[in-house]
C-alpha cells in the first residue's frame, strides 16, 4: 500500500477523485491488486459493507492464483465464504 507522502506527491486535484475514509482506500488497493481499476466504486461499497477479514482472505486466495480475471475469481472467492448471505 502507498504511503500518504506519496499519494500527495502524486495527487491532481483536478483529475484525481478524492478518498476521505478508510474503507475508500482499501477498496482502492483492491482495485489495483486485482488489476481492475474500471471498477473501483465496487471494491469500495464492498469495502464498506463486507467484513474486512473476509475481503482479505478472498485477496489471498486470488492474489496466490494466476487467473487472468482476477475480479471474477474475487467475487466467487466471496460468494464461496459467505460474504452475500443475508
Amino acid at each position: 500500500m502507498k504511503t500518504i507522502a506519496d499519494i500527495l506527491k502524486t495527487f491532481n486535484p483536478l483529475e484525481d477523485k478524492y478518498v476521505s475514509r478508510e474503507y475508500q482506500s482499501f477498496g482502492v488497493h483492491l482495485s489495483e491488486k486485482l488489476q481492475d481499476e474500471p471498477r473501483k466504486s465496487l471494491y469500495i461499497k464492498l469495502a464498506k459493507t463486507v467484513p474486512r477479514p473476509v475481503l482479505e482472505q478472498a485477496l489471498r486466495f486470488v492474489v496466490d492464483s494466476h487467473a487472468r480475471r482476477k475480479g471474477a475469481l474475487f467475487m466467487w472467492k466471496l460468494k464461496e465464504l459467505g460474504a452475500f448471505k443475508k
